[in-house]
């Protein structure tokens, strides 16, 4: 059975710890730069209040981790798994984000790498939902190999509907 929340995620680069409420001044301290969203469809997210309605879906989706650098032991940003289907073998990862100090360093894409790992020891499809603006995350996740196969409204938890671009990675066979 998939669970949401492993314990013994990570690699050479990170380690991937399911989120506790005890982490919101560590993630906050890094959502707080506000270059950081610059290209997301939430470009308010640096603010505590709209912060505050991220991390608290976050907490609800039981799929959230907090992620350290490896090396340091610092908190560097977060990511989820959502949305598991057991029937279409499918999962989603998103609401990633890493602080700009790590950015262009192979972190995000560890993060990914490591989650794929285990995500594709149950499902068959990773799904990836990019903000329609998010030109650096629409590239980081191209060159793992996922493919655009939409364009959707999404509903983020507390906020108003965003324009995404859908992907998909397929398990090697």
């Amino acid at each position: 059975m998939f669970n949401l929340q492993p314990i013994h995620l990570g690699n050479e680069l990170i380690k991937i710890v399911p989120l506790q409420e005890a982490d919101f001044d560590k993630l906050f301290a890094i959502a707080s730069d506000e270059l950081l969203w610059e290209q997301h469809p939430n470009k308010d997210r640096y603010k505590k209040d709209v912060f505050q309605i991220f991390f608290k879906g976050a907490m609800e989706s039981k799929g959230a981790f907090i992620v350290y650098d490896a090396a340091t032991n610092l908190p560097i940003g977060s990511s989820r798994y959502y949305d598991y289907n057991e029937t279409d073998k499918s999962i989603a990862i998103g609401y990633t984000f890493i602080a700009r100090t790590h950015w262009g360093l192979g972190f995000n894409k560890a993060l990914k790498i490591a989650m794929l790992g285990y995500a594709f020891k149950f499902a068959d499809t990773v799904i990836f939902h990019v903000g329609a603006c998010n030109l650096r995350s629409q590239k980081a996740i191209q060159k793992l190999g996922a493919i655009k196969v939409q364009e959707i409204e999404m509903a983020y938890v507390g906020e108003a509907n965003r324009l995404n671009f859908e992907y998909h990675l397929h398990k090697e066979k």
